[in-house]
């Protein structure tokens, strides 16, 4: 017998015997003798987080936010228009003028993690830096620290999510301190919870780790990780909760942990799962419980009472960029420039799932306005896509996992970089706005 949740139940979601042949190209994947659970345990400590490591093409859907008539109309927009309603998600990668489009060095910043350190553990190339974003309907600047900081002067600001959101988090932090030296306040056991100070402008930035954003626990084997995960769709992960009512800007993001084996719980009991392939029980694809992580996740914003000074900011999936392989299977990214979009497959899993969570922002952002809640948007995914060139690859650094690349994060200083460029200009955007133009 097949069951459905009944709060989360979505058009969007349809099951199929497609999500069973896929289950069968991950049987091999799943750790469950004791050597591969060994090196997951491993590379989970190192890594934080595994790309997809399957090759997923479900059926792309219709693209409500990227509709070509809407396109055309904006190039009858005034320049205040503009300012309120920028199309900075659709462009290409320019050559940066002067060359170079890096704002610091791996010497000009003394926060880089080692493993996203890329000329540290070896990279040679410096061509992936000499590319800026240019959006097709408008002028996205270059970043100055100096006023964001002061635009954030007196504020909290924290990033929400896995490891993708700790190097954006990581990125911004290289940014800012070109204009002052933060200090470091605090640092959990695992590295996983930071805050940084900067005092001149009484600014705090801080990561809040978040796998799914709602709770997922992992199943234990005899004292190991077994990569499978019980989650609990309607309950949010609240060691990140907890923390809204002291913010003023939640920038939040996830997706890379969704592809494991997932057993689905709503009201304590299974209502699905993913990858699992058991009898009477609905199989889903990835895209369900990122769907339902951040609904979860943005309902709990609109119904914190406590929250409502605050600006939620959403960043779209970032694509891993694995060739001929997947982080397991020696899949590699050794390229050295961004590709055109001409060269991207926009029926991609990863596209997809940037539509979903668009889908679901669009639904928070609706609901919000009627309670007093902001939400603005940084759409990465369609400009990262291009950019195969930035990731570390066999450049990280870590001598346990020799052999294995990191096709997921992104090199520091690199394209990453040009997020914290989309955010400044949301941040300028509502801060016009909620002045009254």
């Amino acid at each position: 017998m097949k069951t459905s949740s009944t709060i989360f139940q979505d058009k969007h979601h349809n099951h199929s015997s497609g999500k069973r042949e896929r289950w069968l190209t991950i049987g091999k994947g799943v750790p469950f003798v004791l050597t591969s659970l060994l090196m997951a345990s491993v590379f989970s400590l190192f890594f934080l987080n595994a790309p997809n490591p399957l090759t997923l093409t479900p059926h792309q859907g219709h693209d409500i936010f990227e509709n070509p008539l809407k396109s055309k109309n904006n190039k009858n927009m005034t320049s205040q228009q503009r300012f309120l309603r920028p199309n900075h998600k659709r462009g290409h990668w320019v050559p940066a003028l002067g060359g170079s489009s890096s704002y610091y060095t791996n010497s000009s910043c003394a926060t880089i993690p080692d493993s996203k350190n890329c000329f540290k553990h070896g990279r040679k190339d410096t061509d992936f830096l000499n590319w800026k974003w240019k959006p097709e309907q408008c002028e996205l600047p270059r970043f100055d620290p100096r006023t964001f900081l002061h635009m954030v002067r007196g504020k909290k600001m924290a990033f929400i999510g896995d490891s993708v959101a700790r190097n954006h988090m990581d990125s911004l932090l290289c940014l800012l301190s070109q204009d002052e030296i933060p200090r470091d306040i605090y640092k959990d056991s695992e590295d996983r919870f930071r805050k940084w100070y900067f005092p001149t402008h009484n600014f705090t930035l801080m990561m809040l780790w978040s796998r799914f954003l709602i709770v997922g626990e992992e199943r234990m084997v005899n004292g190991t990780g077994s990569s499978i995960f019980d989650m609990q769709l309607d309950k949010v992960d609240n060691d990140w909760a907890k923390e809204l009512p002291n913010l003023d800007y939640a920038i939040i993001s996830d997706g890379h942990w969704f592809f494991r084996v997932m057993h689905l719980h709503e009201a304590g009991k299974q209502v699905g799962c993913v990858y699992c392939n058991q009898p009477n029980v609905t199989n889903y694809n990835s895209d369900f419980p990122i769907r339902v992580a951040f609904r979860t996740a943005f309902r709990h914003i609109n119904e914190c009472k406590e929250c409502r000074k605050m600006l939620t900011v959403m960043r779209t999936f970032a694509p891993a960029h694995f060739e001929n392989g997947f982080w397991n299977t020696g899949g590699y990214c050794n390229r050295t420039g961004p590709v055109s979009e001409s060269e991207v497959d926009f029926g991609k899993f990863e596209w997809q799932l940037r539509n979903v969570q668009m889908e679901e922002f669009e639904r928070a952002r609706s609901e919000g306005m009627e309670r007093g809640h902001r939400f603005e948007v940084v759409d990465v995914a369609r400009a990262m896509l291009m950019r195969p060139d930035g990731h570390p690859g066999e450049h990280w650094g870590n001598k346990w996992m020799r052999g294995y690349n990191d096709c997921t994060h992104w090199c520091l200083p690199g394209p990453v970089d040009m997020w914290s460029e989309l955010l400044l200009a949301v941040l300028k955007r509502d801060a016009w706005m909620m002045d009254g133009f």
